[in-house]
């Protein structure tokens, strides 16, 4: 895909299966913007991929990549038009995880913005993507319905943030405790939509944590 950012290829030598890191940006951004929060990681995992993923459409605004229009985007239409840039999104992760020969289980997503909404939407699939999913300044699309089996949810939020509440995470982290999954949900004063040294930091910390551990058995759940 035109405009990818590889920030880490490990050699030969690294352990398989490899750790992949995907980074998805925010609309309107590119993959170049998530590249010097990829350079932090990278200082942290030496031995993972770590790749910032271009959104798959051209930005209505003129400017960047989106996976979805938020032109006219309301609580009522916003599941549908995630549900419609899903199969791009996971066809980006599978591609991905094919090159690096990771697993579902070593893949972390780690998104910004509406990056972030659609990872957390991955979550509530039948298969979901990847063990580990970061959602920075996200949000669901729709309130969280299902617990995702064998994955680990964190959530962090600038509690100053305009674009897309603080409020937004605690509802979030609500749900998907309530249904079962192993979440976290880190607040940062004084930040906005975006992302700080502080982010980094606990994002590393995370990244180092146990991943979650799948039920013996998963009853059938709906996409």
């Amino acid at each position: 895909m035109n405009g990818v950012v590889i920030v880490q290829q490990p050699g030969p030598a690294a352990a398989a299966p490899p750790e992949l890191l995907l980074l998805f940006h925010g609309v309107g951004s590119s993959a170049e913007d998530l590249r010097p929060l990829g350079q932090a990681l990278a200082g942290q995992r030496p031995q993972a991929w770590i790749v910032s993923v271009p959104a798959a459409h051209p930005s209505d605004f003129g400017a960047g990549r989106q996976w979805f229009s938020v032109q006219g985007v309301t609580e009522a239409n916003r599941p549908q038009r995630v549900a419609a840039a899903m199969p791009a999104f996971l066809q980006a992760i599978a591609g991905w995880q094919g090159r690096s020969g990771a697993t579902p289980a070593a893949t972390t997503l780690i998104g910004l913005s509406q990056g972030a909404i659609m990872a957390l939407e991955a979550t509530q699939l039948v298969e979901p993507p990847a063990g580990r999913v970061v959602a920075i300044a996200g949000r669901f699309a729709q309130p969280a319905r299902v617990a995702p089996a064998g994955t680990v949810v964190h959530l962090l939020h600038g509690e100053d943030d305009r674009v897309m509440p603080a409020g937004l995470a605690a509802d979030a982290l609500a749900q998907l405790r309530a249904l079962g999954t192993r979440a976290t949900l880190d607040l940062f004063p004084g930040l906005g939509h975006g992302i700080d040294a502080r982010v980094v930091q606990r994002l590393a910390q995370h990244l180092g944590e146990p991943g979650a551990v799948p039920p013996a058995t998963s009853p059938p759940r709906p996409r």
